[in-house]
């Protein structure tokens, strides 16, 4: 692979460049595999990989495999995600204190690698809001917000500039900004035949503008994080200096640490080279607002209630661990349980902001019976007493490619199908015959089979 001339030759005032072995690192080597570990789904099946030293879930496959045939990716208990990329535990550590309950916005989310990390490092009553515009985009991380089992989640589609609405509501804003990609050159070589000089200038004015549109609804002394996966000056030193001026920000500036060996600071923020980390190309920075903004109230009220509120929680018992410290709410038919510190500001986003998750769904009623949702399935919060049924390698694909299989002497009703115990979603045993109920969207193709 050939890196282009241009962008060689803009890196050469950056510290810590080495051209030749930025230029050997992408003709002769091969991007590392890695994953995160799912810290409320932990399963020693990477126990034995070499870990990624600046994430404590992060490891090294030692070789690449199909992940759609591993049904351990199903339940949720790992991510595929690029190492360098996981450095962003690092920054919240060194920027936010983790231990309070915090108002964070992933902004460019999907497909779910900085979300599904930030879930991992937060209280339970802190609230992740997780968005991407694309609104295909924004399913898919659903999709893998819902594997990773957390309640206080909600995945938004929605345009940057929407958030101007929630001034002050913040406490975290992370931009994973989409760019050039450059940094990806070697994960994906296509990336390198789009590349040009104008389009670094093109991305560099759309990261400006996300931003600018998100910045009021950062409070007072928030922390913005801001990454992309570019090499190129324009979208990473230079959107610093223009944050600085444009916000009158206060840069947080790196400090060197041991964790990534040859670590390369670059003008107080932090840079990745594939030549020198055991990873690929990745720029992250972060910064202080010192201006305040006028913030949104968010009254405390009183709790839901209904009618049927007694009933509701005698069924959902059956399903959900620790019911009484939940609570729950319904939306044409669809019963979601969430966290009762997040009910309010609920209330708030769901009125502004189209929502593709929220919480976690229970699914819907039928009399005085559950028909349970493959979220709830997912969950860390289901019930310890709901039957399960173990599968075989085997059998686990099968019903993930919703094919017939056969189970001899199971409890008849709902079950959990499992593998190694991680559930991967719900069928219904009826005397004859097994209903699949692993939804049709989320099935491994035979293609991949």
């Amino acid at each position: 692979m050939k890196v282009p001339q241009t962008l060689i030759n803009s890196l050469q005032n950056i510290q810590g460049f080495n051209e030749s072995t930025f230029i050997k690192a992408h003709e002769n080597e091969v991007s590392p595999t890695s994953i995160r570990i799912n810290p409320f789904k932990n399963s020693d099946f990477f126990i034995d990989e070499a870990p990624v030293i600046w994430s404590n879930y992060g490891k090294y496959l030692s070789s690449r495999s199909d992940f759609s045939l591993n049904p351990l990716y199903h339940a949720g208990t790992f991510f595929v995600q690029e190492a360098s990329s996981m450095y962003l535990e690092q920054i919240l550590k060194n920027t936010v204190d983790l231990s309070q309950d915090l108002k964070v916005l992933d902004l460019c989310a999907a497909p779910g690698g900085t979300s599904t990390l930030i879930a991992s490092l937060l209280t339970p009553d802190s609230l992740l809001i997780s968005n991407d515009v694309i609104q295909t985009r924004s399913n898919h991380l659903s999709d893998n917000l819902t594997k990773w089992g957390t309640m206080n989640a909600i995945v938004t589609n929605n345009d940057p500039k929407d958030f101007m609405r929630l001034f002050g509501f913040f406490d975290v804003l992370v931009i994973d900004a989409p760019s050039s990609s450059s940094g990806l050159f070697r994960k994906d070589p296509n990336i390198l035949k789009e590349w040009s000089v104008a389009n670094v200038s093109t991305w560099a004015l759309k990261q400006k503008k996300i931003i600018s549109d998100a910045w009021s609804s950062l409070k007072q002394g928030g922390i913005l994080i801001y990454s992309t996966s570019s090499y190129s000056k324009e979208e990473n030193e230079d959107i610093v200096d223009w944050i600085e001026t444009t916000f009158n920000a206060e840069h947080l500036t790196a400090k060197n640490t041991d964790l990534l060996g040859g670590a390369i600071i670059s003008e107080g923020s932090y840079r990745l080279f594939p030549d020198q980390v055991k990873g690929e190309g990745f720029f992250i920075t972060a910064f202080k607002k010192k201006s305040s903004e006028k913030e949104v109230f968010i009254r405390s009220g009183k709790p839901i209630k209904n009618n049927n509120r007694r009933t509701e929680r005698e069924i959902f018992r059956n399903w959900i661990e620790d019911i009484d410290t939940h609570t729950w709410f319904e939306k044409n038919g669809d019963y979601f349980l969430i966290n009762p510190t997040h009910e309010h500001a609920i209330n708030l986003i769901q009125f502004n902001f189209n929502l593709r998750k929220v919480g976690t769904k229970i699914g819907k009623l039928s009399n005085k019976d559950l028909i349970p949702d493959h979220e709830l399935a997912m969950s860390i919060f289901l019930s310890q007493k709901t039957n399960k049924v173990e599968l075989s390698p085997e059998e686990a694909n099968k019903y993930l490619r919703r094919e017939e299989f056969v189970l001899e002497e199971v409890i008849k009703g709902w079950s959990l199908m499992t593998f190694k115990d991680f559930g991967l979603g719900w069928a219904k045993i009826l005397p004859n015959r097994i209903n699949n109920y692993y939804p049709k969207e989320l099935r491994i193709s035979s293609k991949e089979a």
